[in-house]
């Protein structure tokens, strides 16, 4: 699966290493285990749509009505560099349209805030979901909104059928997939790896050597983000999903097996040689449930000559942060290699956000649906891309639009991959189990993570928390 390493030795600026770097992420994503269909209709093509030209605008590859005077809210995750290059995205509707759109922080637990935002009377007019399985809830207590035909139109010509799948619940559309992430992928300083003088590993013991080595010359290896708990579940995941198995790992992303089962076992004794170690986490596991995920990122890659951190784990809205946080460069201070093999196979795991219209008390309006269609148009997702720390699933977008060869590799390789995905376990889960802080998955691995010994009782804590979120 691996096509080749960065080697060391060679000059911190190198491009060679960059290249083998990206090759080796790419290849990676391209060769993910499938886990739905062939791609029929969808061409995979990486180009196409608004032309690649990066300065200015560019003819417009959808039509909008005029919304002067309209007034929508929109809520998401997103704080920093992430929200501000979705807002400029958002910007240009509001000139074509004449709307105006007002952005809310959710926070992490988004279905909660929408709840509480509903009863309130209050609801936003678009939310962006990170969880799938929270799309499945609102669409069952009928708080979102079927798109219609324009939105259609924009996702058929734009999507491959997994991603509209994937915003669908009992065969009807009720999302866009505004942005995608590979959530196996390790990000590392390079300076760190060439005083180490070591290469970017392929498999989880050489992972764990390479980690021995860079704390042997003075670097605490590995950043950790501990005190949000969804990156935790992504290390299980990568884990779980290499050394189980695509099959398995679908099973128990549906409550098919327990959480108790030897397979979670086997995950959480492979994720405790890193989970357990002072020598490993930067901090040891007090530090790493104190850290969160932009300081996870930035103590990696702030001091170049002298890291915090030698690695750090994310999906590829990391080069964001690295961006916007730090003065390191993408592509030259900060390289990334896939995952590391824990089985036969690296794992490729998918994340994404979907964009939802919420009407509890009636149709969704004209303007929720232009927005709508305007996040599953090209053009979005082209102002959106040149922002970095962004992996789109349009395949119609012209990579050119990506601001670094690392994200413009990496999204052609996701466009490639058509539906041949594996979706975050987590994000797959009821809110309550996958996706809520202080309970389920989030909880657990950051108690595992706090007592790396206690497998048994995380287990049993993760089976009774499921059977639970999942009416069993």
């Amino acid at each position: 699966m691996r096509t080749g390493t960065t080697g060391v030795g060679t000059g911190r600026r190198r491009g060679v290493g960059r290249t083998a770097g990206v090759v080796a992420v790419a290849t990676a994503l391209a060769l993910t285990t499938a886990c739905g269909g062939d791609n029929g209709d969808d061409g995979n093509n990486g180009g196409g749509g608004d032309g690649g030209d990066n300065g200015g605008s560019v003819e417009s590859s959808i039509e909008l009505p005029d919304l002067s005077g309209e007034r929508l809210e929109i809520a998401a995750v997103w704080t920093g560099a992430e929200q501000a290059n979705f807002m400029s995205a958002v910007a240009e509707f509001e000139s074509r349209t004449g709307a105006e759109v007002s952005f809310v922080p959710s926070g992490d637990n988004v279905a909660t805030f929408v709840g509480q935002k509903i009863a309130g009377g209050a609801a936003p007019d678009i939310v962006v979901l990170p969880q799938v399985g929270v799309l499945h809830e609102f669409a069952e207590q009928g708080w979102a909104a079927p798109v219609d035909d324009a939105v259609m139109e924009q996702l058929n010509a734009n999507y491959a059928a997994g991603w509209r799948d994937l915003g669908a619940h009992d065969g009807e559309q009720y999302g866009v997939y505004v942005k995608a992430a590979n959530k196996s992928l390790i990000w590392y300083n390079t300076t760190a790896f060439e005083n180490a003088g070591v290469s970017e590993p392929e498999t989880w013991d050489e992972f764990i050597e390479v980690a021995r080595t860079i704390s042997d010359s003075g670097t605490p290896p590995v950043s950790v983000a501990g005190s949000d708990g969804w990156t935790l579940t992504d290390w299980f995941e990568n884990i779980y999903l290499s050394q189980a198995g695509p099959e398995m790992y679908d099973q128990l992303a549906a409550h098919e097996i327990p959480w108790t089962d030897e397979s979670v076992t086997e995950a959480l004794t492979t994720l405790a040689d890193l989970f357990g170690s002072d020598q490993l986490l930067a901090g040891g596991p007090d530090g790493a449930l104190r850290t969160d995920f932009p300081t996870s990122v930035t103590q990696t890659f702030a001091d170049l000559e002298n890291p915090a951190a030698g690695m750090v784990y994310e999906g590829d809205f990391v080069a964001s942060v690295i961006a916007d946080g730090t003065d390191a460069v993408v592509g030259e201070d900060a390289l990334v290699f896939p995952f590391p093999a824990v089985g036969g196979e690296p794992p490729v795991v998918s994340g994404g956000d979907v964009a939802v219209a919420l009407a509890p008390d009636g149709e969704a309006s004209e303007a929720q649906m232009a927005l709508l269609a305007w996040f599953a148009s090209a053009d979005a997702a082209r102002i959106w891309a040149e922002g970095g720390g962004f992996l789109s699933p349009n395949r119609e977008l012209d990579t050119s639009a990506y601001p670094d060869d690392v994200q413009r590799d990496i999204a052609e390789a996701l466009i490639a991959a058509g539906d041949d995905f594996r979706f975050d376990l987590s994000d797959q889960a009821p809110a309550a189990f996958g996706g809520t802080t202080g309970q389920g998955m989030w909880q657990a691995l950051q108690d595992f993570l706090r007592d790396p010994e206690d497998i048994s009782g995380v287990q049993e804590y993760l089976e009774s928390e499921a059977a639970r979120a999942y009416g069993d």
